[in-house]
C-alpha cells in the first residue's frame, strides 16, 4: 500500500526557534490481536537538536504521558521512529501526541482508520522485506519496528562499542523494482541518541556496513557495522538505531522496509 504518512503542515525553514510535529505512518496489526500504531515526527529547526523530557511538554495520552516517544529530536523528518502497542479492543479508541517545543504545541492524534493500515514487515508488490538486525553475531534478530533490542554498560569517558549484523533479501521498492545503475550499499545504518540526560557522541554515526558472510544463510546479503559511542554525562540512556535497506529512509513512500533497535546504556561516573 502506498502511503506516504501523515500530511505535516507546512513552515518556512528556520535554523532554531521553531516546532516539532509528531507525525502518525500509520497501525499495524501483532499476531496476538493487539495493534502497533507507528509514530515518527518532524523537527522544523534546521540545525537545532532539542531534548524535550516526558510530562507536559512531551506526553502520549492516555496511558502515558509516556508510551516511549524520544526525548531527544534530531533535525528534520524521521520516519518510524517507535510503536505504541493498542489492545485487540482499541476499536474507536485514540491517541494523542503533544509536544511543546520553543512555546509552540502541536497535537496529532493516532487512530484505527482503514486508510492509516500499512504493512511495515513486507511491500507486497516484489515480496521486499526490511533488513535482519542483530546486536550480537549469533544472537537473535528482528526486523521492522520496533525492532530488537539490547542493554550495556560502560563507564563515564571510556568509549563503548557497538556492533551490528544485518542481512538483506537485496529487492528494490521501486515503481517497477528496475535497479537504478548506481545502487549504494545494501544496508545503511544510522545511530542516534534517543533519550538520556547528557551529550552522545558517536565515533561514526553511520558507519560503512561491511560485507561478510550472512548468519542467514538465505540472505543475498550480510553485513557488520561497528563504531564507539561516549557520553558526557553518567546517567541511563537510549541510543536508536535504524537499518534501511535499498528503498530508503521512510521506505521511499511505501512504510516498508527499514529496521529499528535500541540499546539500553547504564553509564557509570
Amino acid at each position: 500500500m502506498l502511503l506516504w504518512g501523515q500530511a505535516l503542515p507546512f513552515e518556512p525553514k528556520h535554523d532554531a526557534g521553531q516546532s516539532i510535529t509528531g507525525a502518525f505512518e500509520g497501525w499495524f496489526r501483532n499476531p496476538d490481536g493487539t495493534y502497533s500504531l507507528l509514530f515518527g515526527y518532524f523537527n522544523r529547526n534546521q540545525k537545532q537538536q532539542l531534548d524535550i523530557p516526558i510530562g507536559p511538554n512531551n506526553r502520549i495520552e492516555p496511558g502515558g504521558p509516556d508510551r516511549g516517544q524520544p526525548t531527544h529530536f534530531l533535525v528534520g523528518r524521521q520516519w518510524g521512529m517507535f510503536t505504541v502497542r493498542a489492545p485487540a479492543n482499541f476499536g474507536e479508541g485514540r491517541l494523542t501526541w503533544t509536544i511543546v517545543a520553543h512555546g509552540k504545541t502541536t497535537v496529532i492524534p493516532a487512530r484505527l482508520h482503514t486508510d492509516y493500515e500499512i504493512s511495515p514487515f513486507i511491500e507486497e508488490a516484489i515480496g521486499n522485506t526490511p533488513p535482519a538486525l542483530r546486536f550480537e553475531e549469533k544472537g537473535p534478530s528482528g526486523q521492522g519496528p520496533p525492532g530488537p533490542g539490547a542493554e550495556r554498560r560502560t563507564r563515564l569517558g571510556t568509549p563503548l562499542p557497538l556492533a551490528l549484523w544485518v542481512s538483506d533479501d537485496t529487492k528494490l521498492t521501486t515503481g517497477s523494482g528496475a535497479r537504478p545503475k548506481n545502487l549504494g550499499a545494501a544496508v545503511t545504518v544510522r545511530w542516534s541518541k534517543y533519550r538520556g540526560p547528557g551529550e552522545v557522541t558517536f565515533d561514526k554515526e553511520r558507519p560503512e556496513v561491511e560485507k561478510i558472510e550472512s548468519p542467514d544463510r538465505a540472505a543475498a546479503f550480510g553485513g557488520k557495522a561497528t563504531t564507539n559511542v561516549t557520553f558526557g554525562q553518567p546517567g541511563e540512556y537510549v541510543l536508536h538505531v535504524v537499518a534501511n535497506d535499498y528503498s530508503g529512509d521512510g521506505g521511499g513512500g511505501f512504510q516498508c522496509c527499514w529496521t529499528t533497535g535500541q540499546v539500553k546504556v547504564s553509564v557509570q561516573p
